[in-house]
């Protein structure tokens, strides 16, 4: 069941020069987990390591399988419909930065997919551990943000919420449930024993607890329900369940302790108890968030080319659509929505397949599905179609499913 089996030195020289293209690419990766914490400015330090990993992984060649196409297909036909829709407007600046921001998005994920052709676990564990390395950066910037450390209030907050190394704390929130995730199942599995895993938990943690994101939240929740169960259904024996189910009700009570902890201070629980409310003033109403989705609906039945990139806001009193299913068709078009339906529903066919396949990845197939998953559903009440974590994680499950069952090419590590 172990994702982390030691691998034997090789004998030969021309495997000692393989291992080494290996290091480097795997090096490339956790720096491109690394950066992905970091989206204050625009372009952000991850569009340069990007660059920099295609670079590394093109100079001895990337695999696409044939099983990649639908990820490829469907994302290069919403990205079609996203510059038939931005046609009318190519004199706004912001519309064609939009749509040059959704195509190389596209390119990350169809990139990610194609390295998981080889060394597959290796190279999901090394992402991983540059991605929680970013969410400790995030993190330890949104609790000094929040409690205005050394004057950091005004840069790393926003409205009175942790923002962090990112300008809105809902996408924060949301960056930091995977890593929080993946620690707590390494747990379960004994990878990581219990002292060590929860301070690897302690600022993430907080730091998505202090965005007071809702969505985040509900995603953090349903997201370790899922990845537990998962964990707890494919375990190979009673005493691996044993483990899992033991360990999970630790870090239960561990975070309701941390929690009860933190609404002792007045400061936190006000807040706290304002958005733990699911009745903010601008959701509800006929200009509301679901006021507007409502009336959207039947202008977008009209409007094949949609209303153009960004242009939602220009039309509905400058609120943005909060799901990215209306603003698929709102900002892509037609062609764009039924594309990006179309996409979420395979995704969710292939990745709950892929969960329940044997093989060395199977462990981070569960975390990272679990987050996906419902992430997906999350987009029902927030715009993530350029959310750079979700494009991550889509081209990390579409290329384990090209892997196919039992991991055959585990092996092969150049």
């Amino acid at each position: 069941m172990s994702s982390f089996a030691e691998r034997p030195f090789p004998p030969t020289a021309q495997r000692r020069l393989s291992i080494s293209y290996a290091g480097v690419k795997r090096g490339a990766l956790w720096l491109l987990g690394a950066s992905s914490g970091f989206a204050l400015i625009e372009p952000s330090p991850y569009e340069f390591v990007f660059l920099i990993t295609l670079f590394v992984f093109a100079l001895t060649g990337i695999r696409f399988s044939q099983k990649l196409l639908p990820l490829a297909v469907l994302l290069l036909s919403f990205n079609l419909g996203g510059i038939l829709s931005l046609v009318p407007w190519m004199e706004d600046a912001d519309a064609v930065r939009f749509m040059a921001v959704s195509i190389y998005l596209m390119i990350t994920a169809i990139f990610v997919a194609g390295i998981m052709s080889q060394d597959a676990a290796g190279r999901l564990e090394t992402l991983l551990r540059g991605y929680l390395f970013a969410a400790w950066c995030a993190g330890l910037a949104a609790i000094l943000g929040y409690f205005d450390i050394a004057g950091l209030g005004s840069t790393f907050t926003l409205y009175g919420r942790a923002s962090g190394t990112f300008k809105d704390p809902n996408v924060l929130g949301s960056f930091l449930v995977l890593p929080v995730v993946y620690v707590v199942q390494r747990m379960l599995s004994g990878q990581t024993d219990l002292p060590r895993g929860l301070f690897l938990l302690s600022v993430p943690l907080a730091a998505l607890f202090l965005t007071f994101s809702r969505g985040a939240w509900g995603v953090l929740v349903v997201s370790g329900m899922t990845m537990v169960a998962l964990t707890f259904l494919t375990a190979p024996n009673a005493k691996s369940r044993v483990r899992i189910a033991t360990v999970a009700l630790i870090a239960f009570m561990a975070m309701i302790v941390a929690l009860l902890v933190a609404l002792s201070f007045e400061s936190i629980r006000s807040v706290f108890e304002v958005r733990a409310s699911l009745d903010q003033d601008y959701d509800t109403g006929v200009t509301g968030r679901f006021g507007n989705q409502l009336r959207a609906i039947p202008m977008l039945l009209d409007a094949p080319n949609g209303f153009g990139p960004l242009r939602f806001r220009w039309i509905f009193n400058q609120a943005d659509p909060h799901n990215v299913y209306i603003n698929s068709f709102a900002s892509y078009g037609w062609l764009g929505g039924l594309s990006w339906i179309s996409l979420m529903a395979a995704t969710c066919y292939v990745g709950w397949r892929l969960v329940f396949w044997r093989g060395r990845t199977q462990l981070h197939a569960i975390a990272i599905w679990s987050v996906l998953f419902v992430t997906i559903l999350q987009g029902f009440q927030i715009d993530s179609d350029h959310w750079r974590h979700l494009y991550l994680m889509l081209g990390l499950v579409w290329g384990l499913v090209a892997l196919g069952p039992g991991d055959r090419d585990q092996d092969r590590t150049s």
